[in-house]
C-alpha cells in the first residue's frame, strides 16, 4: 500500500469511527485502535497515540452542538472531571509499564464488561424511580433536554454522584493507558450508576474524553508515540465525522436503537482485542 493510499484509507475509517464515536460518546478510538492495528498492522502504541488525537477531536467536534442543544449536562461533567483527568494521568504513566500483549488484553475486557452491563440497562426499566440524592440536589445536578424522535421536553434527576466520581478515576485511567477516551466506561457509569439517560451520558462523555485525553496526550507526545503521518488524516476525518453525528443525528435516533449500536459495537471489538491478545 502506498503512503497516499494509506492515508486515504485511514482518513475514510476515521470519518466512520469519528460518526459513531459522537453518537455513542465513545471518542472515535474504540473503532480506529481496532482498525489500524488489525486491519492496517500498525503498531498498538502508534494507534494508541492517534486514538489520543482522534478522541479530542471527536469532542472538539461534537462538543459545541451538544451544549448548544442542552444535551449534554456541563455540570455533571466538571464535576466528574475532576477524577477523569487524575485517572488519566495515572494512566498514561502505566501505559508504559504494560507490553503491547497486556494492553490488548485489558482493552478486550474492558470493552467486555462494558457491553455486558449495557446489555443488562436494556432489559430493565426505562422508568424505574430515581433514587433522591441530596448532594445531587445541591451541585443542582438534574436537567432536561429536548428529544426530537420522541417529540417532547425529557427531564432527568441524577443520583449517586459519588458513585459516579470513583467510577470515573477508573475510567480515566484506563481512557490514559488505552486511549480510548474512556467513553466506553464513561457512559455506562453515567447510564447505569447516575441514572442520566442514555443520550445525555453520551452526549455528556462527548464534551468530557477531549478533556481527558488532552490531559494524557502531552505524555504520548514526549514518548514519541504520536506519528503525524497517522494523527494527521485521523483528526481530519473523526473532527468531519463528529461534526456529522452530533450536528444531524443524535437528536433524531431512537435510544433503544442507539443502546443496541453501542452494545453490538463494543462486543465486536472486545472479541477482535482479547483474539489479538491472546495470540500474541
Amino acid at each position: 500500500m502506498t503512503p497516499f493510499l494509506f492515508m486515504l484509507v485511514v482518513l475514510g475509517f476515521s470519518v466512520g469511527a469519528g460518526l459513531l464515536g459522537s453518537l455513542l460518546g465513545i471518542g472515535g478510538g474504540l473503532i480506529l485502535i481496532p482498525v489500524l492495528t488489525l486491519l492496517l498492522k500498525v503498531d498498538i502504541q502508534y494507534a494508541v497515540g492517534a486514538s489520543i488525537v482522534s478522541v479530542i477531536a471527536t469532542s472538539s467536534g461534537a462538543a459545541a452542538a451538544y451544549v448548544r442543544d442542552r444535551m449534554a449536562n456541563t455540570r455533571v461533567a466538571m464535576f466528574l472531571e475532576l477524577a477523569t483527568t487524575a485517572g488519566a494521568l495515572s494512566g498514561a504513566y502505566m501505559s508504559g509499564l504494560v507490553g503491547g500483549r497486556g494492553v490488548y488484553l485489558v482493552f478486550g475486557g474492558v470493552m467486555a464488561w462494558s457491553a455486558l452491563v449495557m446489555l443488562r440497562r436494556m432489559r430493565a426499566s426505562a422508568e424505574a424511580p430515581v433514587p433522591a440524592n441530596a448532594l445531587a440536589d445541591r451541585l443542582a445536578l438534574h436537567g432536561s433536554y429536548w428529544d426530537e424522535s420522541q417529540g417532547r421536553e425529557v427531564s432527568y434527576r441524577v443520583t449517586r454522584p459519588l458513585t459516579g466520581l470513583g467510577l470515573m478515576y477508573v475510567a480515566g485511567t484506563v481512557s490514559g493507558m488505552l486511549g480510548i477516551g474512556s467513553g466506553a466506561l464513561k457512559v455506562p457509569a453515567m447510564d447505569l450508576a447516575m441514572r442520566l439517560p442514555l443520550k445525555v451520558s453520551t452526549a455528556t462523555s462527548n464534551f468530557m474524553i477531549g478533556v481527558t485525553a488532552a490531559a494524557s496526550a502531552g505524555v504520548y507526545f514526549a514518548r514519541g508515540n504520536i506519528d503525524p503521518f497517522i494523527a494527521g488524516p485521523v483528526c481530519v476525518g473523526v473532527t468531519l465525522g463528529a461534526w456529522l453525528g452530533s450536528r444531524h443525528l443524535m437528536a433524531r435516533v431512537n435510544s433503544t436503537w442507539l443502546r443496541a449500536l453501542f452494545v453490538g459495537v463494543l462486543l465486536w471489538v472486545a472479541f477482535e482485542m482479547l483474539r489479538k491478545g491472546w495470540a500474541s
